[in-house]
């Protein structure tokens, strides 16, 4: 075997990083955009535990010991939920607003969606852009930027040239925003994903929909990006130990 010459420099060893050390960047992050947050978690994990040694004063104090032993994990999985819940809210906040918010946040639908991560349409004047997400429920467009008016303009517009191509699919319109009839950026995956039409798309068809969809839209604007989400959300694989 070779040795190395006494020029070459060894390449230093990347240190694995384990779930803790993610669930640690979770924590500090969220602590940095909601201070409480250490101090929550901490109270729920003392409420908890002291309503399983209450629980085993009343049943058989003699065993107080095995309701404690078994409230304190227990507390722990409801502060990390909580930790999880307030990450997620911590990270929305950070990119709602800038160009391309919408984007991420349909980046964490996941299964059954063709998400366009650009926008399929901008109105330049206002900034006002449509991205385009296709599922069971058929085709939903959804809106940021500008005001009402730019949005509705623009999702109409866009609503028309997807029925000259596919007439038979249902196209549903979301604005997201902070105004009245919007659907605001933490909530708009979720209404995404449970908008309803009288004929669900099946895989194959969902597919085909795609296809026929980027065939239309050729040239697009690049979306300067912003803090995804589901990078910043904790794995939740890490947050069981798995």
């Amino acid at each position: 075997m070779a040795r190395n010459s006494g020029n070459e420099t060894t390449a230093p060893k990347v240190k694995k990083r384990r779930w803790y050390h993610q669930v640690w960047d979770v924590f500090q992050m969220t602590r940095k955009a909601d201070p409480s947050v250490p101090w929550i978690m901490l109270a729920i994990l003392l409420v908890t535990v002291a309503v399983g040694w209450v629980a085993g004063m009343l049943i058989n104090p003699g065993v107080t010991w095995y309701f404690l032993i078994v409230s304190f994990p227990i507390g722990i999985l409801i502060a990390t939920i909580f930790l999880s819940r307030r990450a997620e809210r911590a990270a929305y906040s950070r990119i709602e607003g800038q160009p391309g918010a919408v984007s991420a946040a349909l980046g964490t639908i996941r299964r059954g969606w063709n998400i366009e991560e650009e926008p399929i349409a901008i109105d330049a004047r206002t900034q006002a852009m449509v991205f385009r997400a296709v599922g069971r429920p058929g085709v939903v467009l959804v809106a940021e930027g500008g005001n009402r008016g730019a949005q509705h303009r623009l999702l109409e517009s866009e609503r028309k040239r997807v029925n000259r191509i596919i007439p038979e699919v249902s196209v549903s319109l979301v604005q997201c925003g902070r105004e009245e009839g919007q659907v605001p950026l933490p909530k708009l995956a979720n209404a995404v994903r449970k908008q309803k039409s009288e004929r669900r798309l099946t895989s194959a068809e969902i597919t085909e929909v795609n296809k026929r969809l980027r065939a239309l839209h050729t040239a697009r604007m690049p979306v300067p990006k912003g803090v995804d989400p589901t990078r910043m959300r904790p794995d939740r694989k890490a947050m069981r130990g798995r």
